[in-house]
């Protein structure tokens, strides 16, 4: 170990120096006036680019291993400023036009890296590597060498830069050729779209198989038409899962089949054994019956990806694939209606919707759920699902019915809302014991942090001392027996874990800060939150939906005239704070029917970059389906995330990926106007009157706050909303990531 730091600082110091003390290489190299404009241009992106992560330092932060950081740094500024200085003392470049080409190549790197990683489409720890392949390029053009051999061996983000930049080489069409195929291998939604001037081509029938395992109703749409360049391609396509759409494509309502087409290419289910369900339109579709097909595959399907051979359903993921579709009819013919009738006191009116589902069915309609259920409806549907099993419920038996299909989840959201010890009472000792400890069990064999999440969200709703022990228990069984079979990565999951639980207890005296390298999670310095100028930067992302427009007023009349100065633009207002220097940008909620809210965001966000604004706190005002939007237009390292929705494992982790030392604070339902609006206000009068915010002293003040709402609906929501300190899912993946880059 000893061994490994010392070699690790000695590789930190080098970089650091030969990155600073490079600086002024090219600065002893006399280069001509009639080319300084040229080299001007790569020093403007240069200083782009270090500008980019927030702080013009002549230092990029892309993340949080200063090694990575420092090879970042390096390839921006001393690796750039030798190759700068080999175009102009390369003799064998005798042409001035030659030089100029060569430095306009430089130029066009850097502004389409800057432009890619803030786009969110490009890792910007592969800088280095572009760096690299660029120089090699550029010396390689004294032979006029094509960029092929080059862009084969790429991933699409450097190709597609790489291809961009040298457009006029002697491979430029046919390594355009490559790009393609590797974007469409990434992102094969898009490859009917686009497909059409490549059919010729030897990859297109590749890429049409490709293209229907992704969204096998995207070949059913473009197969209609037969008589089309990509029509022709799919009709002449001996790929059986191909063939099958194709046909599918001249039957009524076909979508509705999909989810079931490993069933009918197997011949375990035929169109017409389906049709019954889904009948000749919506006026005789029968939905519940449909959604027990559904929860039938599912569970059938289940088996085949569990089973020793790992068999995964063609169409079990993807547009239109089974688990969408479970989800879409599970939100649409229950969750949405019995959330509807939330204010309904007579519960066999409100419930109506699930009387003729089985427990099974019920249990697989909250899973699918969990992003829009609503805490009444879950404790309702529960409470009905319990019943529905007998005077005597047995919850294990339940579970092996589904055959333990979304049983982690199922567990995380009893836990939540709850109802987990109920539903553990209702089974034998042995078997909620082997239940936890498979809750706890194979965390770091799941393929992603989803379960490792939902455990340590459970850990945080769960109110019996005894049970949080257990889990506890099993948490730190995991981690000696990961720590016998050397399984590092085990390890570090759960002894995070372990910790994790150990400082939610204050009497444990548990540095989580020390323990996980990661900052504070209970307070934030008003300092971290500012910019080089001293402000403050919010941005607040409203959708143009009914909930928008209603809220957005009542949004701007929480900003006192006597502490705010509000300026309304023709797509978004600026509020800015009379003292304290917070300034606060929200796009209007204009009609999203229109794209006119999207547009308002879009404008928003370049004029923040034109003027070298970036926000550090991000505010989500929408519905649950909103976020990914607000995700991908989050600005890079904000410090403080609030979301007016679910947060949920994906969008947490994309959010750390983009922002990951982000406070944030989520809710574990649909968010509330009436809850958000109060916290935005404390968290801005905070902001102005304090040198900190501290979640802890936040969190008492809003509670009691709501504990005097005479409107019960508004003190259920604010008990649903988690601060930062108790986000444990979010502090775990926030420490694992700092872990595995310092590994």
């Amino acid at each position: 170990m000893k061994q490994y730091f010392i070699k690790h600082i000695g590789l930190v110091c080098c970089l650091f120096f030969s990155c600073f003390s490079a600086l002024a290489n090219i600065d002893t190299v006399a280069i001509p006036l009639y080319r300084q404009y040229f080299h001007d241009k790569i020093i403007a992106e240069q200083k782009l680019c270090d500008k980019a992560d927030g702080k013009t330092d002549n230092f990029m932060r892309i993340g949080n291993n200063d090694e990575i950081n420092l090879r970042v740094t390096d390839a921006l500024f001393r690796k750039t400023n030798d190759l700068r200085e080999w175009i102009e003392l390369n003799n064998k470049i005798e042409k001035n036009n030659d030089k100029i080409r060569l430095l306009s190549y430089i130029e066009n790197t850097l502004r389409l890296f800057r432009q890619s990683w803030k786009a969110r489409a490009f890792v910007p720890a592969e800088f280095s590597l572009l760096i690299e392949q660029m120089t090699a390029i550029i010396k390689a053009q004294e032979t006029e060498t094509s960029i092929v051999p080059f862009v084969s061996g790429m991933n699409y983000n450097l190709a597609k830069i790489t291809t961009t930049v040298f457009s006029d080489n002697i491979g430029a069409k046919e390594a355009q050729k490559l790009v393609y195929f590797k974007y469409c291998t990434i992102h094969p939604d898009v490859i009917l779209s686009t497909i059409r001037p490549y059919v010729n081509e030897p990859f297109a029938d590749s890429l049409i198989a490709i293209a229907c395992l992704y969204n096998p109703a995207q070949i059913y749409t473009y197969a209609q038409s037969t008589n089309t360049p990509e029509g022709k391609l799919i009709h002449k396509s001996n790929n059986e899962l191909v063939v099958t759409v194709a046909k599918l494509s001249q039957t009524p309502n076909a979508l509705m089949y999909f989810p079931f087409l490993d069933d009918i290419l197997s011949g375990i289910k035929t169109v017409e054994s389906i049709r019954q369900y889904v009948g000749n339109g919506e006026n005789d579709f029968d939905s519940v019956g449909y959604f027990k097909l559904l929860v039938k595959t599912e569970t059938a399907y289940f088996i085949r990806m569990t089973s020793q051979a790992k068999d995964t359903p063609l169409a079990m993921f993807g547009p239109n694939g089974l688990r969408e579709v479970l989800k879409d009819r599970a939100i649409r013919h229950f969750i949405t209606p019995i959330n509807n009738l939330h204010n309904e006191n007579n519960l066999n009116v409100r419930m109506r919707a699930i009387d003729s589902l089985t427990p099974a069915e019920i249990y697989y309609m909250i899973v699918m759920g969990e992003n829009d259920i609503y805490t009444s409806s879950f404790k309702h549907s529960f409470n009905r699902m319990m019943t529905k099993m007998g005077t005597k419920p047995r919850s294990d038996s339940l579970l092996l019915t589904v055959k333990f299909d979304y049983f982690k989840k199922f567990i995380k959201m009893a836990a939540n809302y709850n109802r987990l010890d109920t539903f553990l009472k209702n089974m034998p000792p042995l078997s909620s014991e082997s239940l936890m400890k498979a809750f706890v069990a194979n965390l770091d064999k799941s393929g992603s942090l989803e379960d490792a999440t939902d455990v340590a969200d459970s850990y945080s709703s769960i109110n019996d001392k005894k049970l949080q022990q257990t889990i506890l228990e099993y948490v730190e069984e995991n981690e000696a027996q990961n720590m016998d079979d050397n399984n590092e990565n085990g390890v570090v999951i759960y002894n995070l874990l372990k910790n994790i639980f150990l400082s939610a207890d204050s009497s444990n005296h548990v540095n989580l800060t020390e323990i996980a390298n990661i900052p504070s999670i209970y307070e934030i310095e008003k300092s971290n939150l500012q910019d080089d100028s001293g402000r403050i930067i919010q941005q607040v992302f409203f959708y143009g939906d009914e909930d928008g427009k209603i809220y957005f007023g009542p949004f701007l009349n929480s900003f006192s005239p006597k502490e705010w100065k509000i300026t309304k633009k023709s797509e978004w207002v600026e509020i800015k704070s009379l003292k304290g220097n917070v300034w606060i940008y929200a796009n209007l909620p204009l009609d999203y029917d229109a794209n006119l809210d999207d547009s308002a965001q879009v404008h928003l966000n370049n004029y923040l970059e034109e003027h070298d604004i970036y926000p550090n706190i991000v505010i989500h005002r929408g519905h649950s389906y909103w976020l990914p939007g607000t995700i991908s237009r989050m600005p890079i390292n904000a410090k403080i995330v609030l979301l007016g929705s679910c947060g949920g494992y994906k969008n947490l982790n994309k959010i750390l990926e983009i922002s990951p030392d982000a406070h944030i604070i989520s809710t574990k339902e649909i968010g509330a106007g009436d809850i958000n609006r109060p916290i935005m206000t404390f968290l801005n009068q905070s902001l102005i009157n304090a040198d900190k915010i501290v979640w802890k002293d936040m969190w008492r003040n809003l509670t009691q706050t709501f504990s005097q709402d005479k409107n019960k609906a508004v003190k259920e929501s604010w008990e649903s909303y988690i601060p930062p300190y108790k986000n444990l899912g979010a502090i775990f993946i926030k420490a694992y990531n700092k872990k595995m880059e310092a590994m």
